[in-house]
């Protein structure tokens, strides 16, 4: 077993170094494409050629494109984002903040998504052609069609401001407090997890489904295996792969929805770091959340990778 995640491990490794240098020179064009440079931020728009030729010589942009590239990636691989144009700020401390919070809120929401996303999932499989099958069904596609800054507005109006159980807006560390930490997060994290829940629940359904009818399965129940062995040992351990890969595409969906639920809570996390920055033209601090949320992206679908390798049978053998 050992084995075959450490193979599972190095093909997922193959597969998204590439994936990561393609998407990094990418976000790194953005800055020649853009045609904005730091002389905007510190001469204004009245500012004579040799000015801007003088700070931009100075930021280091009248180098080669290549010749910036490989300076950025370096100081990228050292844990050094950058500089802000606008204020002078270390990139990296500044994306330190921000990760807490939208990480506290998409962490928790994947969390919530998990928990609720299988409950259903296993529930309708189990339950096939029920009622409570039907039931889940119609439950987890209104829950797939709900967008979440709705489900954030109406969140916000019920809870925080009518029945005044959690706060409307603003983020606590959870260093001062795991309560107020809970409290502040729970309702953006409830709104972005609806998506997460409803294709979760679907896609682990039809995979219990179709693992039910294999003929193994039929084997081990005409062999007089408990229901609870044949689940856990045969059912869900064929079936849970859809699931899975499921989750692997909706950790980015998580930090993008970030960006409007912050909006509506009032939190500083990345969403609204980004759009501050793009706003203001602080282009190496775009980049720098561009760059942060594709390492997580990377490594979340790397640990998905393994987790299928190590629990799936079949993307076992695939490896």
């Amino acid at each position: 077993m050992l084995r075959r995640t450490l193979a599972a491990l190095g093909r997922s490794v193959a597969l998204f170094v590439p994936v990561f240098l393609v998407a990094t020179f990418v976000t790194f064009a953005l800055r020649s494409l853009s045609g904005l440079s730091p002389a905007h931020f510190q001469l204004g728009e009245s500012a004579t050629p040799e000015a801007v030729g003088r700070i931009e010589h100075q930021w280091g942009l009248d180098r080669p494109f290549l010749a910036q590239y490989a300076s950025w990636f370096h100081d990228l691989l050292t844990g050094h984002l950058g500089t802000s144009w606008f204020n002078g700020a270390d990139i990296s401390a500044l994306l330190a903040d921000g990760a807490i919070v939208s990480l506290s809120v998409a962490g928790f929401a994947l969390v919530i998504g998990v928990v609720f996303g299988s409950g259903l999932g296993i529930l309708a499989a189990v339950r096939r052609t029920t009622w409570v099958d039907r039931a889940i069904t119609g439950v987890t596609t209104v829950l797939s069609v709900m967008p979440s800054f709705v489900v954030g507005i109406l969140l916000v109006g019920v809870f925080a401001v009518g029945l005044r159980w959690f706060p409307s807006a603003g983020f606590v560390p959870a260093d001062r407090g795991l309560g107020p930490w809970l409290a502040h997060i729970t309702l953006p994290a409830i709104a972005l997890s609806f998506d997460t829940i409803a294709d979760l629940a679907r896609q682990l359904r039809a995979g219990l489904v179709a693992a039910y009818r294999e003929n193994y399965v039929t084997g081990a129940v005409v062999r007089g295996l408990s229901p609870r062995r044949v689940f856990f040992r045969h059912v869900l351990r064929n079936g849970i792969g859809p699931a899975l890969a499921v989750l692997g595409l909706k950790f980015p969906n998580l930090l993008g929805g970030a960006v409007v639920t912050e909006a509506i809570f009032g939190m500083p996390g990345f969403g609204q770091f980004a759009a501050a920055s793009a706003q203001r033209g602080d282009v190496p601090a775009v980049q720098g959340v561009l760059v942060v949320s594709i390492v997580l992206v990377v490594v979340f679908n790397l640990i998905v990778n393994v987790l299928l390798a190590r629990v799936t049978p079949a993307a076992a053998r695939g490896v």
